[in-house]
């Protein structure tokens, strides 16, 4: 689809339609940040925190994508963040899904996507969700063990298998899954007997080099062993493989280019002889990450010396649960709009060491500590850009303060209009 196309299609998916989405200034650097301080007004009595759903951004990111991976499909990776109208935009535009629970294969179908956009991309399954994926049309999964060969012979049989062999390195990756996942190079022929033997239909190969790898090499040697995966099969005299799934790995910026180019000069070297070969990827951060900006309310404060402390209404066992789990980092960016609402970015004040806790009762939700911010009051506000990967998915409701009550205001930052 052409950049007009994909535009229309985001703002008409499901999730979206029927929905408020604010138009914001490309040019305008405070876009975003105008666009908080306007809800804020609006909403004077309302403090608790929300999202900022940029669907410019997701579009961009897709039109990134399809120039430099034109011959890999996305199946975004649902844990990531399942906010519907994000999911929907991801429908729209051409996605398919990798899910690995029977609640997200619902939330995906509840948006309309057909079950052969699907890929059920978790190794270790429980039988009652792959009955699920059988009498709901998912037809693709992954394996990794023999036990995961039995259970879908028995609940699954029609089901297309990808084998998924361990990858040979993680590339420093921010989260590991070779600890968990992936079968080791002397398993692999053997699992791919055992399936054979029970006249189930291995497809293909998925690997995962894991979470926002480090070194974007990683990507050949994982393509290379996958390529020995494809010509076991065709030594056991298998149906001849036909997908290729390279996994996650993904984020935006300089990393994907050199990401990308590692990966399509790869494919050429080992897959070049297969025209017919699907390639798949499982991105998930790449393209959830810095469609989201989410905004904390202060709520409290105290002063020692230079040191200031602060307490927002977000926090570790919310949406910065990223920080422990993700072993991310987080930025806050002051607001000043109760405290001085004539300069609310707070430009040229002084700033001190300061530590921002988040609300619950657990010394251990610390979001920051020697943040250097401007002095802040209560009502204030803090907002954190790049707030999409891993943060309201994997919040719980500890203490009382509940992560999936957490609202969000769509927008879409318009690269035609001008200031």
């Amino acid at each position: 689809m052409a950049g007009g196309s994909l535009i229309q299609a985001a703002l008409g998916a499901p999730g979206v339609k029927g929905k408020k989405v604010s138009s914001l200034k490309r040019a305008s650097k405070e876009g975003v940040t105008s666009f908080i301080q306007s809800i804020i007004t609006k909403k004077h009595e309302v403090k608790d925190p929300f999202y900022i759903l940029d669907l410019g951004v997701v579009v961009d990111l897709f039109k990134k994508w399809s120039h430099h991976l034109e011959k890999v499909q996305p199946f975004y990776a649902v844990k990531c963040n399942p906010e519907p109208a994000f999911l929907g935009a991801m429908a729209a535009l051409g996605s398919g899904f990798d899910c690995a629970s029977r609640g997200e294969i619902e939330s995906v179908l509840a948006l309309g996507v057909s079950p052969d956009r699907i890929i059920y991309a978790n190794p270790c399954k429980a039988e009652s969700p792959i009955k699920y994926a059988a009498n709901v049309g998912v037809n693709l999964t992954t394996f990794d063990a023999r036990e995961e060969i039995d259970k879908l012979r028995r609940w699954h049989p029609k089901c297309e298998l990808l084998i998924r062999p361990k990858a040979p390195d993680d590339g420093e990756a921010r989260c590991p899954l070779g600890p968990k996942y992936g079968a080791l190079p002397e398993e692999v022929f053997p699992l791919l007997q055992a399936a054979n033997d029970a006249q189930l239909a291995v497809v293909g190969v998925s690997f995962h080099v894991g979470s926002a790898v480090m070194r974007s090499q990683v990507f050949s040697g994982a393509i290379a062993a996958a390529k020995a995966v494809f010509n076991a099969a065709e030594q056991l005299g298998m149906p001849h493989l036909q997908i290729l799934n390279i996994g996650g790995g993904f984020t935006a910026g300089a990393q994907f280019d050199e990401a990308s180019g590692v990966v399509n000069s790869t494919l050429l070297q080992y897959f070049a002889n297969e025209p017919s070969l699907k390639v798949i990827a499982e991105p998930g951060r790449f393209f959830a990450e810095t469609a989201f900006t989410l905004a904390t309310n202060i709520i409290g404060k105290r002063v020692r010396e230079e040191l200031r402390e602060y307490w927002i209404n977000d926090g570790i066992y919310g949406s910065m649960n990223c920080i422990v789990y993700d072993h991310a980092s987080v930025m806050a960016l002051p607001l000043a709009c109760s405290s001085d609402s004539d300069n609310p970015t707070c430009q040229g004040k002084q700033r001190y060491p300061s530590t921002v806790f988040g609300p619950t009762c657990d010394a251990l939700d610390t979001v920051l500590t020697g943040h250097q911010l401007p002095e802040l009051h209560v009502n204030d506000w803090l907002v954190f850009p790049n707030m999409g990967a891993y943060t309201a998915s994997a919040g719980s409701n500890f203490n009382g303060f509940t992560t999936s009550a957490i609202f969000t205001h769509l927008a879409y930052t318009n690269p035609f209009q001008h200031e």
